[in-house]
């Protein structure tokens, strides 16, 4: 892949025979750890590469934001609006990542590893020893946030992977990549009718179970937030603004299911979430990139996001 092209998801094979989306698999998977051949856990050794409108970069900045880690890890932010030449860091003065000195994220992956042909992804985490990126993995880059980094943490962090819920949050992890967090991509990208009904119905299932979980407990695994919380939470800020319009995932919004949206205005609430969510990236992000098939550039006004700050009672509803 040149870097005045970036690669499409037909270029790297992520559509299959019958029209379904397929998500490319990570390249950068080293884990972060204190054993052989793992990335060393060090303060101010890593750049994380993030843009407002992804929920799979999101949720590391949530992560981050709880735990405490922004002395500890350097963050750059790229736009909303992904270009013909990857991800850009136009926030940036001189529209260049300060720290990395590059335009397009794609850059530092052909500088990482040349012979690279798929999609150059954030989030990116970048060792600012080698200027190269070191991890990418998305799935599980929030475990060694929690786990690997645990030493920075702050002295009042959640703990957000406890031991004793570790096979629980694997399993409802793998369950919302499948059905919600990549489900509303698989109805986005699908390029059939018949692929498209099929995640169409399998987000929404899922949602439905979802609804009924959540009206049993405040969060998805108990009265404290764990990781499972932040993955699950990206999705539904996401979901009215975009994904229902955008990937037609359009039985109905996340306000017309009543447990749901109170437990993601529960969650917004909280700074961590709610000061890393960018609506106006969002909708720029899904409406105005290649998401979407605008060629106006038309960016709509709604929905209203002051309804998210309405009182979602839940706290008082599994007190204690």
């Amino acid at each position: 892949m040149s870097i005045g092209k970036i690669a499409t998801s037909e270029e790297v094979n992520e559509i299959g025979k019958e029209g379904q989306f397929i998500r490319q698999q990570n390249r950068f998977t080293t884990p972060f750890g204190s054993q052989p051949h793992q990335l060393p856990v060090e303060k101010g050794r890593y750049r994380l590469l993030w843009a407002g409108v992804c929920p799979w970069a999101h949720r590391q900045i949530i992560a981050i934001k709880l735990l405490g880690l922004e002395d500890v890890i350097s963050i750059g932010e790229a736009s909303p609006v992904r270009t013909e030449n990857g991800w850009e860091f136009s926030l940036d003065e001189n529209g260049v990542d300060p720290v990395l000195g590059i335009r397009y994220l794609p850059e530092i992956y052909a500088r990482t590893d040349p012979d690279y042909q798929g999609r150059a992804t954030v989030p990116a985490v970048v060792d600012l020893k080698t200027g190269q990126v070191v991890n990418n993995d998305y799935f599980n880059l929030t475990y060694y946030w929690e786990t690997a980094f645990k030493p920075f943490h702050k002295p009042d962090a959640p703990d957000l992977y406890p031991e004793h819920l570790r096979a629980d949050i694997h399993h409802l992890n793998q369950i919302l990549f499948d059905e919600v967090n990549n489900g509303v991509y698989k109805a986005g990208f699908a390029k059939s009718q018949q692929a498209y009904e099929e995640a169409y119905h399998l987000v929404f299932n899922r949602l439905d179970k979802l609804e009924e979980r959540l009206a049993q407990s405040r969060y998805l695994l108990g009265d404290h937030i764990t990781d499972a919380d932040i993955r699950l939470y990206v999705t539904l800020a996401r979901f009215d603004i975009a994904y229902y319009p955008v990937f037609k995932t359009n039985r109905q919004r996340l306000i017309d299911f009543p447990h749901l949206w109170a437990y993601a205005r529960d969650l917004y609430q909280i700074p961590a979430f709610g000061e890393s969510t960018n609506f106006d990236a969002i909708k720029k992000g899904y409406h105005l990139g290649s998401h979407s098939t605008n060629p106006f550039n038309i960016l709509p006004l709604g929905p209203d996001i002051s309804i998210w700050q309405k009182p979602h009672q839940r706290d008082r509803e599994f007190a204690a």
